[in-house]
């Protein structure tokens, strides 16, 4: 009933967002300026009912060149791996040397893969780069199955295998739990595919250390709460009909809500620009807003299983976490080097979370370990912005380097 709510509610703004951006395209008012076709503050206020929606198909990256060395290459994606609930997208380009072959994984957590276009594209100077990118789960067929936490970890090892030996690997966020227990698996089998090294970036390693509001809701509710309240069968009209999903726009309200008005002042900025024909200044929050607002559903399987085993009990931290079964032991990775990252004022991954990893890897050999700590960078800035680029990706792409 909430999804069908949800699509009932979107159907019903549907005219009125169309004839908005009718509207608008009619008078050309956007193309060359408000002029007196259109008073500007009216013809803001139809843009922004325009783009009063959510969509639920992945953006572009939008990287079509990168500067490397002194020179600008041209970039080109290609699917490496397709597989039912993510493929392995290549971010192909024409250098002259190797570079070091590098694994991002995103985040499932409501959010498409493109929400690291930036982190890529700062990577694709110097690095050879592919991204796990993730379906959403109400285009998947009920026929290709269930997609749990273990699911996860065999689609980053088998996205690692495809790549070959002597690859590195940086997980952004929640993926760190399932980056750490996959390099643990490869170790323990002897994979010649394990990962040279791994960065782990403002992920719940320990999610009991330094909790933060996030973490606090994830353990007061029961897993039966959970699955009452969040979860939800996906619509007829889609390909994955009838799968039970955890939807992203109730992802998306959750992340709003944290810093409700913060967004508020971006949207009245936006509006701002828009009335002033600012559209430069406009431009940069609504390519923000673009990406943020494209959102993705989870499989009931995963949502449920990483409330419970990553935040309810942290299996990981406690020693506890299995593998199709079988126990994982962190302690067994001894010649894949870490790099854990944290943001000082990370409002989502609290404090020494993620630094949770060293004392796991305890096999690791002193100079095959180091912990960044960015006191001045939220959980966005730290793979995304300023700080990203000018000061942890520096940290980042010499400690790949000093293991080629």
């Amino acid at each position: 009933m909430l999804y069908r709510a949800y699509q009932l509610q979107d159907d019903m703004l549907a005219p009125f967002r169309q004839f908005a951006a009718a509207t608008l395209s009619l008078s050309g008012s956007l193309r060359h300026g408000f002029g007196s076709l259109m008073p500007g503050q009216f013809a803001a206020g139809l843009e922004m009912v325009s783009r009063y929606k959510l969509t639920h198909a992945r953006p572009p990256f939008g990287i079509e060149t990168v500067r490397t060395g002194n020179r600008e290459v041209q970039v080109s994606e290609e699917v490496a791996l397709s597989l039912p609930f993510g493929n392995l997208l290549h971010f192909k380009k024409d250098v002259d040397t190797p570079q070091p072959r590098v694994l991002v994984i995103a985040p499932l957590s409501g959010h498409f893969s493109t929400l690291l276009a930036g982190t890529v594209r700062t990577l694709l100077a110097d690095h050879d780069v592919y991204v796990t990118d993730w379906a959403n789960a109400r285009d998947v067929p009920l026929t290709a199955g269930r997609f749990g936490v273990d699911d996860y970890v065999a689609y980053v090892i088998r996205f690692l295998e495809e790549m070959g030996p002597g690859a590195h690997v940086l997980a952004v966020c929640q993926p760190c739990v399932q980056a750490l227990v996959a390099a643990a698996v490869m170790a323990a089998d002897h994979n010649p595919a394990a990962p040279r090294s791994m960065t782990l970036m403002a992920g719940p390693i320990d999610p009991r250390e330094s909790p933060t509001k996030v973490n606090e809701l994830a353990v007061e509710k029961s897993l039966s709460w959970f699955q009452n309240m969040v979860i939800s069968q996906v619509p007829g009209r889609f390909g994955g009909a009838r799968r039970r999903v955890y939807p992203g726009f109730l992802q998306l309200t959750a992340f709003v809500s944290m810093n409700l008005e913060r967004h508020k002042e971006a949207h009245r900025k936006m509006y701002a620009h828009l009335a002033a024909n600012e559209m430069v200044e406009a431009e940069k929050i609504k390519t923000f807003y673009d990406e943020y607002f494209a959102v993705l559903d989870l499989t009931e399987e995963f949502y449920i299983e990483t409330i419970d085993r990553v935040f309810h009990r942290a299996d990981l931290a406690n020693g506890t976490f299995t593998y199709r079964g079988k126990p994982v032991d962190p302690a067994c990775i001894r010649r894949t080097a870490l790099l854990t990252v944290e943001g000082g004022r990370d409002d989502i991954c609290g404090l020494g979370q993620t630094a949770a990893a060293h004392d796991l890897c305890r096999s690791l050999r002193p100079h095959l370990k180091r912990h960044h700590l960015q006191a001045n960078a939220g959980h966005f800035g730290v793979f995304n912005g300023k700080r990203w680029e000018r000061e942890i990706y520096p940290v980042v792409r010499n400690f790949i380097l000093a293991l080629e």
